[in-house]
Parts: structure tokens; sequence; C-alpha cells
């Protein structure tokens, strides 16, 4: 094991588990554990609202499955990466301040809790704790994947050893502290994946010899690699421009992105979180990818493309520095893992337990189901992860998409539209989710377009017509008792 890589490490993630500890007491003296537990009781101000939808969304697909699709195609990824600059942007203007008025009088702590209040239906609760829990199940497999790839790469250890060690550690600090741990470690750990993607950024290009060097060598190799159109020449225009709809606008209706939405404390903290958001997201996304490119001149011959960052971390940098900037993936891929675990329990306890289960439950019964639940979630994740692919980085945007296809358009309407309604929402999820699991099995990439692109034209077309139809049968029913 090389210590002076590793130092770094266990000090990042000591102060990462101190954090936990010390949010576990607004746990413990909440009046309301579930706002608290799942939501931080929506006190977040503007810069940790920023880093923790970075954080959550700069996951290990940004930082180790991204740069290693880079490494592969070239340039023509980093253009197609940058559609996640306005990510933030997106989601906090689409939703901005009626999100959270709406969502503080339904007294929402989970999306679902939204969609429940909007369209008074047993049906979209049980369908979108469906689609989170199939949907995430990939996403969380993902980052235990990455989190695993990244130890094993730093201690020598085997793969499953690494696995558990990450596991167990995430899960331990999950379940002691709640969303305001995973809110203010978003904010460590956000400062951390900046910080590290600078350093490498500049490490890589001063060992490959400066910017017109790296450009040169990459031209040598193949010219299609500094195209817009990737090394194989099949990024094409089409599908680059779908691809905007999957890490652009489509994030609006990703649930663990939208639930931050409901979380600030005021306006001037959206405000603040925009800006700041926005400035992180595009020199992340944009560092990280450019570094995949010209890690390819400096690091010839990986095979596996997961493995490019923790490898040219150890090349380019003294020890010390390397552990330092490796400590930014680490921070990416707990933030999103502890956020999607937090996630993916609410649905469960939350909005099927209670809400079908036991509704009555005392509050100590909660915390008890809470905590169970999420260490099972771990476990199960962890059997899933047992086989990794080759690049993780298919499997988060398996899960984005399946999740966009289902969501969008019952947020975006359910805040915006009087005439969407119930019927729509229902058809709109349940074609949503089919239709991306059928088209990402059978036919993905149709028409050229990007897999997620047919799905969610489809839901928008059901729940429009749906919700006309119902809409008009039930405004002539009205007229008729009157």
């Amino acid at each position: 094991m090389n210590w002076a890589v590793i130092a770094p490490l266990v000090i990042f993630l000591i102060v990462i588990f101190i954090v936990g500890f010390w949010s576990n007491k607004f746990v413990i003296q909440s009046n309301s554990f579930l706002q608290e537990y799942f939501l931080g009781e929506r006190q977040l101000g503007g810069f940790i609202l920023a880093m923790t939808m970075v954080a959550t969304y700069g996951s290990a697909s940004s930082f180790i499955g991204g740069p290693g699709v880079a490494y592969t195609q070239g340039l023509g990824w980093v253009l197609l990466a940058m559609a996640q600059l306005a990510t933030g942007y997106f989601v906090l203007m689409v939703l901005g301040k009626k999100f959270a008025i709406v969502a503080r009088k339904y007294e929402a702590i989970t999306l679902i809790d939204f969609l429940k209040g909007r369209y008074q239906s047993n049906a979209v609760v049980l369908i979108s704790a469906a689609s989170i829990i199939i949907f995430l199940f990939s996403s969380m497999t993902a980052q235990w994947i990455g989190g695993a790839r990244l130890v094993e790469s730093l201690t020598g250890l085997s793969y499953v050893t690494a696995l558990l060690i990450f596991a167990i550690s995430v899960l331990v600090f999950v379940i002691v502290g709640g969303f305001r741990a995973v809110a203010v470690t978003d904010a460590v750990q956000g400062v951390v994946m900046f910080v590290g993607t600078l350093i490498l950024l500049i490490a890589t290009i001063k060992a490959g010899g400066g910017i017109p060097h790296i450009i040169s060598s990459l031209r040598a190799e193949n010219p299609n690699l500094i195209s817009p159109f990737g090394a194989a020449h099949d990024l094409t225009p089409r599908y680059v421009s779908s691809f905007w709809i999957l890490v652009g606008i489509g994030v609006v209706g990703l649930p663990q992105i939208t639930v931050r939405a409901m979380s600030y404390k005021n306006s001037k903290a959206m405000h603040m979180a925009i800006i700041i958001g926005t400035i992180v997201v595009g020199f992340i996304m944009l560092g990280m990818h450019l570094i995949g490119v010209f890690a390819r001149p400096v690091l010839p011959g990986v095979k596996i493309g997961d493995t490019v960052m923790p490898l040219l971390s150890m090349k380019v940098l003294p020890p010390f520095a390397a552990g330092i900037v490796l400590a930014a993936p680490m921070a990416a891929i707990m933030s999103t893992v502890d956020a999607l675990l937090i996630l993916v329990s609410s649905a469960i306890v939350k909005d099927i337990y209670i809400n079908f289960i036991k509704p009555h439950a005392k509050e100590s019964h909660v915390k008890k189901v809470s905590f169970s639940v999420t260490a099972l979630i771990g476990v199960l994740v962890i059997l899933l992860a047992l086989s990794p692919p080759d690049l993780i980085i298919w499997l988060n945007l398996f899960s984005f998409g399946g999740l966009e296809s289902v969501f969008i358009w019952p947020v975006i309407f359910g805040l915006y539209w009087s005439k969407g309604n119930k019927y729509g929402a229902i058809t709109s999820m349940l074609v949503g989710m089919i239709s991306y699991i059928l088209f990402d099995r059978f036919y993905p990439n149709a028409l050229g377009l990007n897999t997620v692109v047919l799905p969610i034209l489809l839901s928008l077309l059901v729940f429009v017509v749906v919700s006309y139809a119902t809409y008009s049968k039930n405004a002539i029913s009205l007229q008729l008792e009157k």
C-alpha cells in the first residue's frame, strides 16, 4: 500500500465521519424525525445548496466513468459532457420558488409527497416509489463499483475487499447522520472536487508537455480524437444534441436533484445556488473530461476506462498530492451514494410503509425502520456490485434516463398546468417507464437519438391527451350534477 497516497483519503474520511456524528445530534433533538432525517428541516443556505446539488450530480460517472469514456472517445465526448453545464440552473429556475412553496404547502418531505399532494392518487405514489427503487438501484450500483475501483487502485486490495470497505463506510455515515450530514459534507466534498480537478488538470497538461503537444499526439494517433465526432466517428450531431435532453433539461425529472429544490431556506439562497452551482459544475465537467482526453498520450494503453483517473493521478502527481486529488472522486461517489440511499430509503419508509402499511407508527418505530431499510438497501447494492462492467457510466445513464422518462412531466405539469390530473400522470409515468426499458433493451439510440428522447416524447403525448380527455369528462359530469 502507498500510505502517502492513502493518508489524505483517511483524513478526508475522518472529517466526513465527524460531520456525520455532529449531524446525528439534530436527528436526535429534532421534533420531526422525518423532516430532519430526510430533508434537513429545509434549512440549506445558498452555498450548501449549490454544493449539495453539484456533489450529488457529480458522481462516479463524472469523475471515473466520464474521463474513462473521454479517454476512449476524445474531445467529442468533452463537447457532449458540457451539456451538464446548465444542470443546476435548469432545476432551480424551472422548479424555482413555486416548487418550494407548493412542497411546504403539501408538507412534502420527498418528491413523491409532492406528487401525492398534487394528484391525490395512491397509484401515482406506488408507481413513483417503484420507479425510484428500480432505477436508483442501477445508479447506486454504479457508485459502489466506482468507489471500490478507487480503493482497489490505491491499496492493491482485491475488488471485493475494496467494495466492502467502501460500502460499510458509507452505510455507517448515512445511517448516523441523515440528510443534514449528507448536505453539509457535500459542501466539503464539492470544494474538494473543485480543487482536485484543478490540480490534476494542471499536472496532466504539464506531464503531457503542454496542450499543443498533447493535441499533436492525439492527432498523430487518430485525427478523430480531436474532432467533435468521437474516435470511431459515431458521435453524430443528432446523438450529441439529443444527449442534452438526458444530462441537461431532463435533470429536472431526477428525484435526487429535485428534492434539493425543496430544501433551501429562502429565495436568496436559491439565487446564490444558481450562480455558484453553474460555475462549479461547468468547471468540474470541463476539467474532468479534458483530463480523460489529455491522459491518452500521458498514459497510453489503459484497458479499463474506469481506472484512468486513479492511475493518472498516481503517475503525474507526488503521492500526497495524488491522495488529495483522489479524495475528489471519493467525495463525488460518497456524496451521490449517500443522497441515493436517503432517497430510496425515504421512498420505501415514507412513501410506502407509512402511507400504506403502518400510517400511525410511532416515531421511535419509524427511526428503527428507516435505519434498517437503509442498511438492507446497502447490502443488496453490494451484492449487485460484485460483478462490475468495464464502464460504470452506462449504468448511471440508464438510471438517469429511466427516472427522467417517469417523472419529468408529472413534476413540470403538476406545477404549471392546472388541467394536468392523476389519470394523465399515471399513464405518462407507466408509458415513460415501460417504453424506456423496452427501447433500452431492444432498440437503443433509435433514429440516431439518445434512448431517453422517444420515451420522454411519448410520456408527454399521453400526459396531455389523457389529461384533456379526462378533464373534459369530469367538467361535463360536474355541469350535469349542477
